[in-house]
């Protein structure tokens, strides 16, 4: 079975009704989680820690939906970078 890596992570948003970050340089990588379930405990902590600031949100980026193992390699993965 494969790795399903899940992504914590969050900021200060431009506004409650938007998704883009307010300043990227300042974005909060809580982690890299192997299963959903402990990326979502992950993010739950961080949203109740926050919940009191409006325009911080934390996200859970399913990482392992972004390399398909079956697809060709990238130019970059070719190079070896």
């Amino acid at each position: 079975m494969a790795q399903r890596l899940h992504l914590v992570f969050g900021g200060e948003l431009v506004s409650t009704g938007a998704t883009t970050f307010k300043d990227v340089s300042k974005i909060h990588v809580v982690g890299i989680f192997p299963d959903y379930a402990s990326a979502y405990r992950a993010w739950k902590s961080e949203a109740q820690r926050t919940v009191d600031d409006a325009q911080t949100r934390y996200f859970i980026a399913h990482l392992h939906r972004l390399r398909d193992e079956a697809a060709a390699a990238s130019a970059t993965e070719e190079l070896g970078a």
